[in-house]
């Protein structure tokens, strides 16, 4: 058997699958983000079995990208997750053939609450097709499953339904990066756009006089294991030597290197950044003058710390 021809044969079908879907969706699609930008609740999203896992899916995507969210089972739904639903929230139920009898008995507990019903379904002429408010289509021609009965594509088209709502609503909502830091601060994004460079920066300096010979900035250069020394003079930054400072010297001067001082080596007025400024900005600063190591100052000026980018 040849797996890998099965594999892109999956692919293609599910390929083919998305652009129907995108060639299909029509201007209920701006209704329903209407709808939904307009909520003064939350988006509660319900199905069982796939459709179940796809909407968790999708309720974690719009919930970190700033549209209230949460999944409501629809067995729990009867013994007490009701009481979760207000009003004004707007329920999403996911079935694909329209007639999952966990999903439909919501429907008239919804009826009765006032809650707007969008459903996901292939089959507008359902039982929760006739009871919805607005239907998003998600009919697929075949699943990718040879048999035609694993939800594989259809599993697919609904999950990337629901990344266009995502999407459209992020730009609907004029979501930056610092908005979606907020909901992750425990990542990556999240350090870098909500902490500041004073949280960041390393405070034991390598600090050399004007005066200091080669031999001995070197010295303090792996000490500092930071790559940089700073030049300092009564408490005023005079300049930095880094590591390529001191290979173009030894380019350019040999053996006479030995004899040059800090204040022969060192650049002269290096680059800084203020402490309160954010470890995003300072990344970006660096990545745009080519340095690795930035020197930290205060509001007055005065040199308290060093940050370092690694590329």
């Amino acid at each position: 058997m040849d797996y890998l021809q099965n594999a892109r044969e999956t692919l293609a079908t599910e390929q083919q699958a998305l652009t129907k879907l995108s060639q299909n969706l029509d201007r209920t699609f701006d209704t329903v983000i209407d709808l939904i930008l307009n909520c003064q609740g939350r988006v509660a999203i319900s199905g069982v079995g796939k459709s179940g896992l796809i909407g968790k899916k999708i309720v974690a995507s719009l919930a970190s990208t700033g549209t209230p969210s949460f999944f409501l089972h629809p067995t729990e739904a009867f013994h007490g997750d009701l009481g979760m639903l207000k009003p004004c929230d707007i329920v999403i139920l996911i079935s694909y053939s329209g007639e999952s009898d966990e999903v439909n008995k919501l429907i008239p507990s919804l009826k009765n609450f006032g809650n707007k019903i969008i459903a996901l379904t292939s089959n507008p002429h359902s039982t929760l097709g006739k009871h919805a408010d607005f239907i998003l289509d998600i009919t697929v021609e075949r699943e990718a499953c040879p048999n035609n009965l694993a939800p594989t594509t259809s599993a697919l088209v609904t999950l990337a339904l629901g990344d266009a709502l995502t999407v459209a609503l992020i730009h609907a909502r004029d979501f930056k990066p610092i908005d979606f830091a907020k909901f992750h601060p425990g990542g990556s994004l999240g350090r870098r756009l909500l902490c500041r460079v004073k949280d960041q920066m390393q405070t034991r300096l390598p600090v050399v006089a004007p005066n200091l010979s080669f031999t001995d900035c070197l010295t303090v250069m792996n000490e500092g294991r930071m790559g940089v020394a700073l030049v300092m003079e009564n408490g005023s930054l005079k300049g930095i030597i880094t590591d390529g400072d001191i290979r173009r010297a030894l380019t350019q001067n040999g053996a006479n290197t030995l004899s040059k001082t800090a204040q022969e080596l060192m650049t002269h007025h290096p680059k800084t950044i203020n402490q309160n400024e954010f470890i995003s900005a300072a990344e970006a600063f660096m990545k745009e003058h080519k340095i690795h190591s930035l020197v930290v100052v205060n509001d007055e000026q005065q040199v308290v710390g060093l940050v370092e980018f690694s590329s």
